[in-house]
């Protein structure tokens, strides 16, 4: 089973549209191929974004609190022990490395390849939802 952590732009993906790899990759949690994986400071973030922007998604607080709990239920909690700052070129985006370090994560998932340069040192790689679907497909 791969382990990995969802970069915040996965979650809003797939909230915007139905037919792209976000929402075919998340529709595939519990399959037991793979497992999100999660920090305090990661699930922070996601709640923050997105009902931030659950109006523009079509979505309620209450909705965005649902699917988190589902999220959390499916995902391995984790607690980190070491902070890793500044290790990206944003640092908006190392509480996302810092999880999958904690978590021991195979990869992370994001659409934004670029600002997770130089995570190959800490064993994790980097895939679009698109890539992990293929490699999950084979």
């Amino acid at each position: 089973m791969y382990q990995v952590v969802l970069d915040t732009n996965i979650l809003v993906a797939a909230l915007r549209s139905r037919n792209g790899a976000s929402w075919h990759l998340l529709g595939q949690l519990g399959n037991g191929q793979w497992r999100p994986n999660l920090t305090v400071a990661v699930v922070l973030e996601y709640e923050a974004t997105l009902k931030r922007n659950c109006r523009a998604l079509g979505l309620s607080e209450r909705d965005i609190d649902t699917l988190l709990d589902g999220l959390c239920s499916q995902s391995g909690l984790h607690r980190q022990y070491f902070f890793w700052r500044p290790a990206l070129p944003d640092p908006n985006d190392d509480f996302v490395l810092e999880a999958a370090v904690a978590s021991h994560s195979d990869f992370v998932i994001t659409f934004n390849r670029r600002d997770f340069v130089g995570i190959e040192s800490f064993g994790i790689r980097c895939l679009t939802p698109g890539e992990f679907l293929i490699l999950l497909r084979s």
